[in-house]
């Protein structure tokens, strides 16, 4: 199985991985031939890369970072979830909003242990590329892949079990205050003006003057809402805070969230691939970043997950086909293309045992 893009996806192409809607309703299932029509169809949902199966990686496996029927499960509940938390129906009243937090709040708590269970089990190297999905709210979809994000860069850190489901549940919540934001402001496809870009910040002071208030949560929780846009620097927001100011769980929030953000596909811009983020992150850390947070994702996530097109420095073309959790930034490839770009016989190498190669270029449709 390998990841292609669909604009370059050609008729009688076999979907390798099922198709979904936000809400688990799958919109085309794995084995199903696409013909234009079909390709067109998830054009239009905006779908931009799909998984297929072909003769060149045939045996190259794809794991999801949770299982499927999970993650469907999850975002139900933090749809819901959030929606109930921030109390946007007018017509109900105060015990009522008590009432529904309440339930809301353990609901959460219920799926992220159910998350935190299935990433301790599994132990992978996390790839969100994995799930092929289509995605209404960024919102929602942010607020999961974040948990994800967050929960394992909390088990790398080693952290007691206690404050890892309190920093899943930080992740869940902490653009909460997104929600009151108006969703021409979050969605708009060029720069915010000034005054816009003002009120996309409020979101942080937002979400923690509602979370605060809430009993059921810890004060932490509404703090990973507050402290998530501070920089070491003392460059961020709201309040500018500086490197020892800012609480732990805010600075693996942080991480997290930008590195989803750009890694993910929005209405303006196309997403980056594992390394471009990483890369990112790396150029922030110290200023941006809390150094030691940079350092320990970088073994949370598949850099080059399987399934990835790439070339190698000395012009050879492949397709990653296993990830190395010894050496993250040396896959083992199956090389499919010589030096001059001509076609061989496919042969597997372990870059970590070759020191002298390096990938160069990554794309997901060099082989198409």
């Amino acid at each position: 199985m390998r990841l292609i893009k669909l604009d370059g996806c050609k008729t009688g192409t076999r979907l390798g991985k099922s198709v979904y809607q936000e809400n688990g309703r799958v919109l085309l299932t794995k084995g199903t031939y696409l013909t234009d029509s079909l390709i067109r169809k998830l054009m239009n949902f905006n779908v931009f890369t799909v998984y297929v199966e072909d003769e060149m990686s045939e045996g190259i496996e794809i794991v999801d970072s949770i299982p499927e029927e999970l993650r469907v499960e999850a975002m139900n509940v933090i749809t819901e979830g959030l929606d109930d938390i921030a109390g946007l129906n007018p017509h109900r009243s105060k015990l009522e909003q008590m009432a529904k937090s309440g339930r809301a709040v353990r609901s959460l708590q219920k799926i992220y242990k159910d998350i935190l269970g299935s990433l301790t089990e599994n132990r992978t190297a996390l790839n969100l590329l994995a799930t092929t999905k289509v995605y209404e709210n960024h919102v929602y979809t942010h607020s999961l892949n974040v948990s994800i994000y967050a929960c394992q860069l909390a088990i790398e850190n080693g952290l007691p079990l206690k404050n890892i489901e309190e920093i899943g549940l930080g992740a869940m919540l902490h653009d909460l205050g997104k929600i009151y934001i108006p969703k021409e402001i979050l969605n708009k496809p060029g720069k915010l003006t000034e005054e816009e870009y003002e009120q996309m910040k409020s979101h942080c002071e937002l979400g923690f003057d509602h979370l605060k208030k809430i009993h059921e949560l810890p004060l932490t929780v509404a703090h990973c809402a507050l402290q998530h846009h501070e920089r070491m620097d003392g460059m961020g927001y709201p309040r500018g805070l500086q490197s020892s100011e800012i609480h732990k769980y805010a600075k693996i929030l942080s991480v997290a969230d930008v590195f989803d953000a750009v890694t993910s596909h929005r209405e303006y811009r196309s997403a980056m691939l594992p390394h471009q983020g990483l890369e990112i992150l790396y150029s922030g850390s110290g200023t941006q970043f809390d150094r030691q947070q940079v350092q320990l994702f970088k073994n949370c996530i598949a850099i080059y997950p399987p399934g990835l097109t790439v070339k190698l420095n000395d012009g050879r073309t492949g397709i990653v086909s296993k990830y190395n959790f010894h050496a993250v930034g040396r896959p083992e490839i199956r090389i499919l293309t010589d030096e001059d770009g001509q076609e061989s016989a496919p042969y597997e190498i372990d870059l970590s045992l070759k020191e002298y190669l390096t990938v160069e270029i990554v794309e997901a449709d060099a082989l198409l």
